[in-house]
């Protein structure tokens, strides 16, 4: 762990981030105690971001139009990932914004052969890192919008966090133990307070 980090990169993965960075992503913009907190405040952060999370070269510089494309795809992804859960339409904003970041950077597919036999890939184009980082994500977004994990699409159902993520069963409401604890320690504090 690092322990120069702001407290708040401190943050418990919520369960399906470790699958899909579409997740992740939208989760760069939460409330802690302190306040709200946007880990894609400023370029120099949403590059640190994308380097951590493997989308982007460490020494590949993020400019203010790429991070304005950064926070426009994960405002588009986190407004996706809500009309899914509801079962509504999402605004034409948002799928053009996805579908856009999908085109930013079209991958060039090739021919794998490794161990186990031939097989079809495809790698991102190299000559806009950032705009294959966000077709990257927005690919990733499609994936968990259109693939059988979207049925387990929940925003944490506690108050102040709006944090998404994958529930491991139907009852489950929270992102991570925390918030749940903070929930039961609310209505507890509430039920003695009314007595």
């Amino acid at each position: 762990m690092d322990h120069d980090a702001p407290y708040f990169l401190h943050q418990l993965a919520v369960p399906g981030e470790e699958r899909f960075l579409a997740l992740a992503l939208v989760n760069t913009r939460f409330t802690v105690s302190h306040g709200p907190v946007d880990l894609l405040e400023d370029a120099a952060a949403g590059q640190l971001w994308l380097v951590r999370h493997g989308l982007l070269p460490d020494r590949t510089a993020l400019t203010g139009p790429g991070l304005d494309r950064l926070r426009e795809l994960r405002e588009a992804v986190r407004e996706l990932l809500a009309a899914r859960a509801a079962g509504r339409e999402p605004s034409a904003a948002s799928l053009v914004a996805l579908n856009t970041a999908l085109a930013a950077a079209p991958p060039t597919p090739y021919l794998a052969w490794t161990a186990d036999g031939p097989r079809r890939a495809a790698e991102p184009a190299a000559g806009d890192p950032s705009g294959a980082a966000l077709a990257q994500l927005a690919d990733d977004a499609a994936e968990l919008l259109t693939g059988p994990d979207a049925a387990q699409l929940a925003e944490c159902g506690a108050r102040g966090c709006a944090r998404w993520f994958l529930r491991s069963h139907a009852a489950r409401r929270w992102c991570t133990t925390k918030c749940g604890n903070r929930v039961r320690a609310a209505r507890h504090y509430a039920a003695r307070k009314g007595q």
